[in-house]
């Protein structure tokens, strides 16, 4: 029998990806934001495909603090620990 991969849907580009495939942003109730490499914070989650170029096309499209609802300044920290973390899954595990 086949193991059922959870899907989630990216806030960028609105396509369902496998969840490990994936980054949580984390907002929490005293409106922090933050990302989640681990995806088992408290708080409610976004996901984020590890994708450089829509990344980078969203941090210039602003799309982030439109659907999360937070300034540039704000989320300034978190698109650069989304792109640290891509980089860092880049590198070959040996």
């Amino acid at each position: 029998m086949k193991k059922k991969v959870p899907l989630r849907k990216c806030i960028l580009t609105n396509e369902m990806h496998p969840k490990k495939d994936l980054l949580r942003i984390v907002v929490t109730k005293e409106r922090e934001v933050f990302v989640d490499p681990t995806g088992k914070k408290n708080g409610r989650g976004s996901y984020v495909v590890k994708d450089l170029e829509k990344v980078e096309a969203a941090r210039k499209g602003r799309k982030l603090e439109s659907r999360l609802g937070f300034d540039s300044d704000t989320l300034s920290p978190v698109y650069d620990e989304i792109i640290r973390l891509i980089y860092r899954e880049d590198i070959p595990k040996r």
